[in-house]
């Protein structure tokens, strides 16, 4: 018989994020099915989605301050003692030097996920990071993660890949009432005739809405962008000055009349559902690229940096097309070629997308296989 489980999730925040809704997943699988689940965190809007009745939830500064560190091996053991925790998860490095010591004196097993490739440019930082490799079983979020950890840190230590899952049940078409995406058009006055292009996803550098723009400036210095309109949607979370530059971009190019950015949407799949074709142009690697799962999942076509994880997850030109990171021009070049495609064609590819979802990229899918590694261990 399987011992029943006693899960302790360790994660900074519980902000939208990969690592954070798959941290979410996992504690409702497993109280789903009967087993008990507790997260550590310092807080975070998706705490709001959780039942606090079903799992425990643990607010308390959970961060790589240094004296933090070391106050948190007896925060997280005092949580082990008290709840009787049989098994830890941590999701993060600060937090896993942390548990690696709680969890050593409380004797019970300790699971890491690598949820991207992290900074290793100093040999500091690179010891710092090595503590992911030391707990009892490292899970992988990719095939990409995975080639990046052997190639990087010196271990012979078997890693499991676990690709991540999203919940496919919400990003689906059927989700989408047509009076919601009217309501969403009128408030964010987005023309009904033009192809729309979206591009989701947090306001940062690195997942190039800047050259997004670049891109989408010169398709309109050739008179190639005025059938469209881009919608940019994501929350600044603290970076004001980088919005404030995509604004300023925007007004640079005189593009306000075909750009609109917006913060977070509360029900994403929804800006989905309007759009024509979904952009991913991260100028650095994606660990997995969730929103070129998102997009498939809701049968929309995809267009994303042909590097990171959105190169396994995107079959190239079956489920939607890869472009060479970093090239505005080639990133015009491909919206051109696609926007000019017969709306049959792209409908096939949003209904292979959803397939390949369906097959590959499932958050059942995700949180069974963690259950497995979990019960391997107690």
């Amino acid at each position: 018989m399987i011992k029943k489980l006693n899960l302790l999730q360790i994660i900074p925040r519980m902000d939208v994020g990969g690592a954070e809704t798959g941290c979410m997943h996992v504690a409702e699988y497993l109280e789903k099915s009967s087993h008990k689940s507790s997260i550590l965190t310092s807080g975070g809007n998706l705490l709001k989605l959780i039942d606090k009745n079903k799992i425990n939830i643990f607010r308390w500064p959970v961060s790589k301050n240094f004296f933090l560190i070391l106050i948190n091996i007896f925060v997280i053991l005092f949580i082990i003692l008290i709840k009787k925790i049989n098994i830890c998860h941590v999701r993060s490095r600060g937090p896993a030097w942390s548990s690696y010591f709680a969890c050593k004196i409380a004797n019970i097993p300790l699971v890491s996920t690598f949820h991207g490739t992290y900074n290793f440019k100093s040999k500091i930082k690179k010891f710092y990071n090595s503590i992911m490799l030391k707990c009892d079983i490292v899970i992988a979020g990719s095939d990409y993660i995975l080639n990046h950890i052997y190639t990087n840190y010196k271990t012979d230590k078997k890693i499991f890949v676990i690709k991540r899952g999203i919940d496919t049940d919400y990003f689906s078409i059927k989700n989408v009432s047509d009076a919601e995406e009217q309501k969403l058009r009128n408030y964010l006055n987005i023309p009904h005739d033009k192809f729309l292009l979206l591009l989701p996803g947090r306001l940062t550098y690195w997942k190039g809405q800047k050259l997004f723009i670049e891109a989408i400036n010169l398709l309109k210095s050739q008179n190639k962008f005025n059938d469209c309109f881009a919608l940019i949607v994501g929350s600044e979370q603290g970076r004001k000055k980088y919005k404030n530059e995509l604004i300023d971009l925007v007004s640079k190019y005189n593009l306000n009349n075909f750009v609109k950015i917006a913060h977070s949407i509360n029900k994403i799949p929804v800006a989905y559902s309007i759009s024509n074709l979904v952009i991913s142009s991260s100028i650095e690697p994606e660990a997995f690229g969730r929103v070129s799962v998102e997009a498939q999942s809701m049968e929309k076509p995809i267009l994303a940096s042909n590097i990171g994880g959105s190169t396994e997850t995107i079959i190239h030109e079956k489920t939607g097309w890869l472009f060479k990171s970093e090239s505005p021009s080639e990133l015009a070049n491909s919206i051109e070629m696609i926007k000019k495609m017969d709306k049959k064609i792209l409908d096939s590819v949003g209904r292979q997308g959803r397939k390949n979802v369906l097959d590959n990229y499932s958050k059942d899918t995700m949180c069974s296989k963690t259950l497995e590694i979990y019960e391997s261990l107690v």
